[in-house]
């Protein structure tokens, strides 16, 4: 009973241990970058400003109430200026008091609540589409932090074999030390050279343990989620078309600016709305009538502006000319993003060719190594012979991860610019 226990308590804590190493992509770490950035929120609160706005400005269409009251005291009044026999005409005082709603109802208002609404759906949009591009430049620095604890990663696995091989031959080496047919200071050098390697390995894992706690910010994730890096080989295409979010937000801005300018021409369009009035006072509408009475007025009425100056004409010259400056920025983004793709082809290819070149020292180096080691057996060559052989085979090694990683990095760099 006990042993079942054992068994399934070590299956569990396997589990565990598995769930805990599972291999993060870079996909993985851009999207989860994505979710937990502050920036997001504010795509949130930019849709909540503009439902509110244009909450707003649909109460165009619906009539304006005003209550308003005044009492005031004037130095003379109307008078009749002559007299009848027997009849007494009114005198009004000269203290008169109001109190009255003001309506008013828009009928046609030329358009502008619907010019309004317009440009607000276009300056959200554009808004949003600037978080997008926000957003997407983190994916960049994701991308390089990414890269870099990956490449760490790929130096200590070179390490260890390194320090593998090492220890091999030190137990080899200790046999012949005490047979007597080697010096102990060549088993020394061995052993200054396996010091060594720990410390190379110390200074790498420092730096994994800072590339991994600025990736963990950037994610949102505990370090140990992100301890086993996965690589994955892109199928690299030489296709240019773009989709960055800057481009996007170039249109955007255009079109928020092509509906502030038709906002300004509807302004001078003619605007018909009713209105009326409903008041107690003294006096009311009878002026001869010195009595507090009640009193209503309805009526239509029509506002144009005929002439301004140009005021309008140079508004919208204005947003033109805000039009072409959005259009040479995009020019100058179009420009430096084919620069920088054109780069990045120029280094796709050429990683490619370094990388055949690499396999082939490799294969060399190896074989040098093989042979070292064999005469270092046979008391042919000296240990820091040995230790030169196998540090350039290492030194292969790890130049073809380092352009490995640089390979796939251009990749993702290529389809970054592109906006993939």
């Amino acid at each position: 009973m006990k042993t079942r226990k054992l068994i399934g308590l070590l299956l569990l804590t396997m589990a565990q241990l598995s769930f805990g190493q599972e291999a993060v992509r870079l996909s993985d770490c851009q999207q989860w970058a994505r979710e937990q950035h502050p920036l997001l929120k504010q795509k949130e609160l930019y849709e909540q400003i503009k439902e509110l706005k244009l909450a707003n400005n649909q109460t165009n269409y619906f009539p304006q109430i005003d209550l308003n009251g005044q009492a005031t005291y004037q130095t003379d009044v109307t008078k009749v200026g002559i007299s009848l026999p027997n009849v007494s005409l009114p005198e009004l005082a000269k203290d008169q008091y109001k109190l009255y709603a003001d309506v008013k109802q828009s009928i046609w208002d030329g358009g502008l609540t619907k010019g309004n609404e317009l440009l607000e759906l276009a300056k959200s949009e554009a808004d949003q589409q600037g978080v997008e591009v926000e957003l997407y430049r983190v994916q960049e620095r994701v991308n390089n932090t990414f890269f870099a604890s990956f490449l760490i990663q790929k130096n200590l696995d070179l390490l260890a074999k390194k320090e593998e091989t090492l220890k091999a031959r030190i137990e080899q080496l200790q046999v012949a030390v005490e047979q007597g047919t080697l010096l102990s200071s060549e088993l020394d050098q061995l052993l200054a050279e396996q010091v060594k390697v720990k410390q190379q390995q110390l200074e790498l894992e420092m730096q994994r343990e800072i590339a991994l706690a600025t990736l963990a910010i950037l994610t949102g994730k505990e370090v140990g989620v992100l301890s086993n890096l996965e690589m994955e080989s892109l199928e690299f295409s030489a296709d240019r078309s773009s989709h960055r979010p800057e481009l996007q937000l170039f249109e955007k801005q255009t079109e928020m600016l092509s509906a502030s300018a038709d906002l300004i021409q509807k302004k001078r369009n003619p605007k018909l709305f009713g209105f009326g009035q409903l008041g107690y006072g003294r006096p009311g509408l009878n002026m001869l009538s010195d009595d507090f009475d009640t009193y209503a007025l309805v009526g239509v009425g029509l506002n144009w502006t005929v002439f301004d100056w140009k005021k309008t004409k140079r508004e919208k010259e204005t947003i033109s000319m805000q039009q072409q400056l959005v259009a040479t920025r995009q020019q100058d983004f179009e420009r430096n993003m084919t620069i920088a793709l054109d780069s990045e082809y120029r280094k796709i290819k050429q990683l490619e060719a370094t990388l055949q070149r690499d396999r082939e020292l490799i294969a060399l180096q190896q074989r040098i190594t093989q042979s070292s080691a064999s005469k270092l057996e046979n008391g042919t060559i000296t240990t820091s012979d040995y230790i030169q052989d196998l540090n350039a085979e290492l030194s292969a090694r790890i130049t073809l991860e380092t352009h490995k990683v640089q390979l796939e990095a251009a990749k993702i760099n290529y389809q970054t610019i592109k906006g993939i």
